[in-house]
């Protein structure tokens, strides 16, 4: 049986391991990182958002430097200003140039820099930097994005190394964006949706019958009380005229 001194080494020993285990995994857990708002459909345009948390204690986070990459390049980029941020979007000359809707694009974008202007990630924060891009490769089923982060001390951390499928994570890895199956409307731009009143006109051919036989209606409406009026005026005059003849009529009998 274990002594209380035996159960109280065990969990020393036990809390120790678990201190350990924390501080190897920590860092891990903590490099910068890309995620898309939904999905980043391959073909498509996507938002993505690059979350960038602060490893150190005693700097801040000042600049973030996102590299595309070359071999699959992104002629569209376009970021959402972040308060306290700067942004500049970098573009290079394409040695091969791509053709997107019908245009021929030149070049493409080859780097994001967000300079802090006022803000910046201090200790113990992080921040997410949203882009919005497109149109994404079809042949490939990811983007890495080399990255650099640089601390108010100069220190700049390079996370660049590329992970590879099967093997451990490396230590600074580079932020990769997974790309899900094409679904088949990736290419439209956004249509101005019809009015429910319009769409109905054009879904249902029996709305335009239906609108053609109450236009009939109202015409043959209108020409049967066009044609009431008539009779009615003529019978009004003969009437008249009759009142009129027998006035007269009256008056001579009574002369005589």
């Amino acid at each position: 049986m274990f002594s209380a001194r035996n159960v109280t080494r065990v969990s020393v020993a036990g809390g120790i391991a678990a201190t350990a285990l924390l501080l190897l995994t920590g860092p891990a857990s903590a490099h910068v990182s890309v995620q898309p708002q939904g999905e980043a459909a391959k073909g498509g345009y996507a938002t993505i958002n690059f979350k960038v948390p602060n490893e150190r204690d005693d700097a801040s986070t000042t600049k973030v430097e996102v590299n595309f990459p070359a071999d699959h390049p992104l002629a569209s980029v376009m970021p959402q200003p972040v308060p306290g941020w700067k942004v500049v979007v970098t573009k290079t000359k394409l040695a091969k140039p791509l053709t997107l809707h019908g245009s021929t694009i030149t070049d493409a974008v080859s780097k994001v820099t967000w300079t802090a202007a006022g803000g910046k990630i201090g200790p113990g924060e992080f921040q997410q930097f949203p882009l919005s891009v497109g149109q994404l490769p079809e042949d490939a089923d990811q983007l890495v994005f080399k990255t650099l982060q640089t601390y108010d001390n100069k220190e700049v951390v390079r996370w660049i190394e590329e992970p590879k499928e099967g093997a451990a994570e490396p230590e600074k890895p580079a932020p990769v964006l997974k790309l899900t199956a094409a679904t088949g409307d990736e290419h439209d731009a956004p249509a101005v949706q019809p009015t429910a009143e319009a769409d109905s006109k054009h879904a249902d051919p029996a709305h335009d019958d239906a609108k053609a036989d109450d236009a009939e209606s109202s015409s043959a409406s209108a020409d049967g009380s066009d044609t009431t009026a008539r009779v009615l005026g003529i019978v009004g005059i003969v009437v008249g005229a009759a009142g009129v003849a027998f006035g007269i009529l009256t008056g001579r009998r009574r002369s005589a």
